[in-house]
C-alpha cells in the first residue's frame, strides 16, 4: 500500500480530539485504506493493538452486526476500562441506526473514533441529529496527478516518468487507487470504473433514497455528464426531457441532484458574481467524483476533452482544500475562482492555444479583473508560453504538480 499522506496529516491534528472524525469519499477511493494507515500510525505511537475496535461493515466477518444494537454490545465487550479506546468504523452506513450507537460510545467510554461513509448526505444528516458539533468530516478523493505518478513509479521501479507524458494517460484512466495497482487496458479499466460507478449508484444512491424510478435517474446522470462543464440548471433538464416526451417534476430534479451529490457521484459548483459579490442560485456547473467516469459511461469522445480538464482543475482545488466558484463578470465568464484562507486564485481551462480568438476568450476576462490575486490560463499546450499582463499561461501537468498556487 502507498501512504497517502496528504489525507494521514489531515487527521492527524484531530487525534486524540473530542470529535468524531467522519471520513468520507467516493466508493473505491481509498477510504478503507486510509483507516488502514490510521490504525498503523496509532500503532506507531505506541498505542496498545488491545486499544484499537477495527471493523469493515463490507465484510462478511462482521455482517451479523446490523443494527445499533448489536454494534453497541460488540464494541462494549470489548472497549478498554483503563485506557483509552480507538474505535474506527468502515463503510459504517451498513449498520441501520449506527448514529445511536455512535452517540452512545461518546457518552459511555472514553474513546477516540473514526468512521468512514460514502453518503455525505446521510452522514451528515443522521450526525446532525445526534452530534452537532462533535464531529469533522475528511473527504477523500480519488488519486490526483502527483499521486498517480507516485503509484506508477512504485508499480514500475522505475523514475524515468515524463509527466507531460503521463498527463494523457492520467486524462484518460482517472485517479481511482485500484486501477494503478496494475497495468490494465483501456477496456479493463473503463470496466472496473463503470462498475464502480453502478455500484455508488444502486448502494448510495437509489437504496439510501428509497428511488424507484432507477431508468429516469440514470437517464439524469447521463444527461449532466453529457453536459460537464457546461452551465445548467434543474430547469434545463426537465426542459431537455421535456423536448424527449418524457416530463419530469423540478422537485424530483432537485432529489436526483442531491442524491447523486450525495453519493460523491457529481460535484456541484456555484456560480459567484464578482460585481456583485455574491454566490448565485442559478446556472451552476455539475462535475464528476472522478473525471475517467465521463469515458466509462459515455464512451471515449474527444469533444468532451474541455469538461474533463474542467474537471480534473475543478479536483485538485478541492483537494487543496479551496473553496471553488464558476465567476461571472458581467457577461464574462471565468472557469474557477478559489479561495482559502482569505486567499483567492483565477483559473481559467481550455485544451489548447488554437489562435488569437482562444487566446481572447481565455485572457481577456481575468485581465478585467482588478485585484492583484494570482490568475492562471491552464492547457495543454506545449509550445505557446506567453504570460500577458501578470497572467500566467501554465500547462496542465506543471499547474497539478504546482507546490502552491499562491
Amino acid at each position: 500500500m502507498i501512504i497517502r499522506d496528504l489525507y494521514i496529516e489531515k487527521i492527524k491534528p484531530f487525534i486524540d480530539k473530542p470529535l468524531i472524525k467522519v471520513i468520507t469519499g467516493i466508493r473505491r477511493s481509498g477510504k478503507s485504506v486510509i483507516l488502514r494507515f490510521l490504525k498503523e500510525e496509532l500503532l506507531e505511537r505506541k498505542i496498545d493493538e488491545n486499544q484499537i475496535i477495527y471493523l469493515n461493515f463490507e465484510s462478511l466477518e462482521y455482517s451479523d452486526i446490523d443494527r445499533a444494537e448489536k454494534l453497541y454490545a460488540y464494541v462494549k465487550e470489548r472497549v478498554s476500562r483503563e485506557k483509552r479506546s480507538y474505535i474506527l468504523l468502515d463503510e459504517v452506513q451498513e449498520v441501520t441506526s449506527w448514529e445511536k450507537a455512535v452517540n452512545s460510545f461518546m457518552t459511555d467510554f472514553d474513546a477516540d473514533i473514526y468512521i468512514t461513509g460514502s453518503n455525505s448526505r446521510l452522514l451528515s444528516s443522521e450526525l446532525a441529529t445526534y452530534l452537532t458539533g462533535r464531529y469533522v468530516e475528511i473527504n477523500i478523493y480519488t488519486l490526483s496527478f502527483l499521486e498517480y505518478l507516485q503509484f506508477k513509479i512504485q508499480r514500475t521501479g522505475s523514475h524515468e516518468i515524463s509527466p507531460r507524458t503521463e498527463i494523457e494517460a492520467f486524462i484518460r484512466m482517472g485517479g481511482f487507487p485500484v486501477l494503478h495497482l496494475a497495468d490494465y487496458t483501456w477496456e479493463s479499466a473503463y470496466k472496473i470504473i463503470y462498475d464502480i460507478y453502478s455500484s455508488a449508484i444502486l448502494r448510495d444512491t437509489i437504496q439510501r433514497n428509497n428511488i424507484r424510478d432507477v431508468e429516469l435517474l440514470e437517464r439524469v446522470v447521463k444527461f449532466v455528464i453529457d453536459n460537464i462543464g457546461n452551465k445548467f440548471s434543474a430547469k434545463n433538464i426537465a426542459d431537455f426531457f421535456k423536448s424527449q416526451q418524457r416530463k419530469i417534476d423540478l422537485n424530483t430534479v432537485y432529489n436526483y441532484l442531491n442524491a447523486l451529490e450525495g453519493a460523491f457521484i457529481i460535484e456541484r459548483i456555484p456560480r459567484y458574481d464578482l460585481k456583485g459579490k455574491e454566490v448565485l442560485k442559478t446556472l451552476e456547473k455539475c462535475f464528476l467524483g472522478d473525471h475517467a467516469i465521463v469515458y466509462a459511461v459515455m464512451g471515449y469522445r474527444d469533444r468532451m476533452i474541455s469538461g474533463v480538464l474542467e474537471n480534473i482543475v475543478m479536483l485538485e482545488l478541492k483537494r487543496r482544500g479551496y473553496a471553488v466558484y464558476t465567476g461571472k463578470l458581467d457577461e464574462r465568464e471565468i472557469d474557477f475562482i478559489a479561495e482559502k484562507n482569505n486567499e483567492r486564485i483565477y483559473v481559467q481551462v481550455t485544451w489548447k492555444m488554437e489562435g488569437p480568438a482562444t487566446v481572447e476568450r481565455e485572457f481577456y476576462p481575468l485581465r478585467d479583473i482588478r485585484d492583484n490575486y494570482p490568475k492562471y490560463v491552464v492547457s495543454m499546450d506545449d509550445f505557446w508560453k506567453d504570460n500577458i499582463e501578470g497572467i500566467r499561461h501554465v500547462h496542465l501537468a506543471d499547474f497539478l504538480l504546482m507546490e502552491n498556487y499562491g
